[in-house]
């Protein structure tokens, strides 16, 4: 190998060393005073040009940023609920999306969140109110965040439309609920909802279902974002 040494002022040396089979490498200094950094040295960076990495949740919940995740639509076409599981620990944000979604029956349909423990089925607070015309019906919420109202649902009626659901306070695990979801199929009206719950856990999950649990979807399809 060819070798080039410089020796320090007082004591020691600097090496320069090539490989056996150094091909056409170039090795260019800057035009400048500067100092050069050795790969065992933290560097500061100073008016470099970075290429966009790939970021991961933890990456995102370190840096206090945002990035828009979609789930993957499922059908709402049969079942008594409907799960969305692996919400990341980091989302602050998730919007449940509806599309002519309907059920068997009467029953109110309705979307309620879990922890790691399991979907929680009381302690919502709050009212979901139906308008049509001039007219309206409310309902106060407890097991879930209603998405309709007594006397205004029954098949072939079908939900389109999103809720929002965001972390209003992170220390107390409070999440708040607002959205806006239409019917179709004969009946016009606007679902308006408003409302919090308070987990003991991390969010990590979604359930649609129907107040009494039992009446099946038979229409339509659903799907989350989170961020």
């Amino acid at each position: 190998m060819a070798q080039i040494t410089i020796s320090g002022g007082t004591s020691g040396s600097v090496s320069l060393v090539a490989p056996a089979v150094a091909g056409s490498s170039v090795l260019t200094l800057p035009v400048a005073t500067d100092t050069l950094v050795g790969k065992a040295t933290t560097d500061t960076l100073t008016n470099k040009t970075l290429t966009s990495p790939t970021i991961t949740g933890a990456v995102v919940s370190a840096m206090g940023s945002s990035i828009l995740t979609s789930g993957t639509a499922v059908a709402s076409t049969s079942g008594t609920s409907i799960d969305f599981t692996g919400i990341p620990s980091w989302a602050k944000r998730i919007t449940v999306m509806f599309n002519g979604v309907s059920t068997n029956s009467t029953s109110l349909p309705q979307v309620q969140i879990g922890t790691s423990g399991g979907i929680q089925t009381s302690g919502y607070t709050g009212t979901t109110s139906g308008l049509a015309n001039s007219s309206g019906v409310s309902e106060n919420l407890s097991a879930g965040f209603l998405l309709a109202v007594l006397g205004s649902w029954s098949a072939p009626l079908s939900i389109n439309g999103k809720i929002d659901l965001v972390l209003l306070d992170a220390s107390t695990g409070i999440w708040a609920c607002s959205g806006v979801v239409g019917y179709t199929g004969g009946v016009t009206i606007c679902i308006m909802i408003g409302g919090v719950k308070t987990l003991s856990g991390t969010l990590d999950r979604i359930r649609l279902t129907t107040v009494n649990g039992t009446d099946t979807f038979d229409a339509g399809s659903i799907n989350i974002l989170w961020e």
